[in-house]
């Protein structure tokens, strides 16, 4: 009897050993109980969107057709349109060397699983003969975010490139095919003092109403975080016009900022839609890593990862927790190779279809990507590297 506990012992200890080194190896992340994940990329399906080279568009600017997706796709946005998954993404033309110096266009790709998707031909929305043409011509129209109101109305914040100053402008829709640009969102508060210093990346609040995600009021406003180099907010009550919150001295109100050290050490960028819960407002964002000394050495100098961090459903200005580490971490081949080779997960879209959260991202600024969430079988976040 003896020998066998004696042998029990000995397997349980080596089973707890053999536990304790695969938590070693793998470095295992927990994700508080407040936050939404871990989000499993599905087998054998991204990268979802990649360039196409057959796609042809007139372009109003040079006044001849161009290829106007055959460079790189990625940075998209998502939502729900009769019982479809409608994704925005971003396109690059043939025309430049780098990021930042070709034309953008925004294109329509719609599913019925939320993994396979049919793409149009042409863009939805680009710089045009129209009212908006002194912000986007010649670099277009960038990094889309989209949510609807409860009456059907989509919403679409994007940054508007003339290769100078970066904007937030907004268009709204019916349909997602067809939109009405309403220009840069800052220019009716404070004498317009905001809206030429460079601003992009908006996330506006959203909530669940039954089985459909639909923007949000806090204490009777629209309320937005938005923000690259840190995290700012504003509010509106019409959804076009946009006032910026300003502390004691007038000045843009920080909200957080990147932290030395961890992986958002370099830049703090909003990414989708927030989302109220109960819990508290949940926030999720882009983190970049600083390359220098500054960075988590864990993660590649310059790689984006995606963050989350929660705040006040009272004060939705009050921040109350924030992840130490990325749920979601180029970890993919095609999240590592493209025109960004540090490293990118680049999050923008997300749509809550069939009780799950379905999460689209940039992948190396080149393709698109999804990952999944389901909240009645929570998977785990990807795991921490090791130094």
């Amino acid at each position: 009897m003896k020998t066998i506990l004696s042998k029990l012992s000995v397997f349980a200890g080596c089973l707890l050993v053999f536990n304790f080194s695969v938590a070693q190896t793998n470095h295992l992340n927990v994700l508080p109980q407040w936050a939404f994940g871990g989000f499993v990329r599905p087998q054998n399906i991204n990268p979802i969107i990649s360039p196409d080279t057959n796609a042809k568009f007139f372009d109003l600017m040079s006044h001849k057709m161009v290829k106007w997706e055959a460079n790189y796709t990625f940075n998209p946005a998502a939502t729900v349109k009769n019982g479809k998954i409608v994704v925005l993404y971003r396109s690059e033309d043939l025309t430049g060397v780098e990021i930042g110096t070709r034309t953008s266009r925004i294109g329509y790709a719609e599913s019925s699983d939320g993994l396979n998707f049919t793409r149009k031909s042409t863009p939805v929305l680009y710089p045009g003969n129209d009212s908006q043409k002194p912000y986007e011509w010649p670099g277009g129209c960038e990094d889309p975010r989209v949510a609807v109101t409860q009456n059907g109305t989509y919403l679409m914040f994007y940054t508007q490139w003339n290769r100078k100053v970066p904007r937030l402008g907004v268009a709204t829709s019916k349909d997602l095919l067809t939109w009405v640009k309403h220009g840069p969102i800052f220019r009716k508060f404070y004498h317009a003092r905001f809206s030429d210093v460079p601003h992009k990346s908006a996330s506006i609040l959203t909530r669940l109403v039954g089985d459909k995600q639909v923007i949000a009021k806090v204490n009777g406003k629209y309320w937005m975080y938005w923000g690259e180099s840190h995290v700012f907010a504003a509010t509106s009550t019409n959804l076009v016009d946009w006032k910026p919150e300003v502390d004691g001295k007038g000045e843009l109100k920080q909200l957080f900022s990147p932290r030395p050290g961890y992986f958002d050490s370099d830049l703090t960028e909003c990414g989708p839609p927030a989302i109220l819960t109960k819990k508290g407002i949940i926030l999720f964002y882009n983190g970049k890593n600083h390359p220098g000394e500054g960075g988590d050495k864990r993660f590649n100098g310059n790689s984006y990862c995606a963050g989350q961090a929660l705040f006040s459903l009272s004060d939705p200005s009050k921040l109350i927790a924030r992840l130490d580490v990325p749920f979601l971490r180029p970890m993919e081949s095609f999240e590592k190779s493209g025109q960004y080779v540090n490293g990118t997960v680049f999050i923008e879209g997300m749509a809550y279809f069939r009780k799950k959260w379905f999460l689209y991202y940039g992948c190396a600024d080149s393709r698109v990507g999804v990952a999944l969430f389901d909240p009645n079988k929570p998977a785990a976040p990807d795991p921490i590297p090791h130094l």
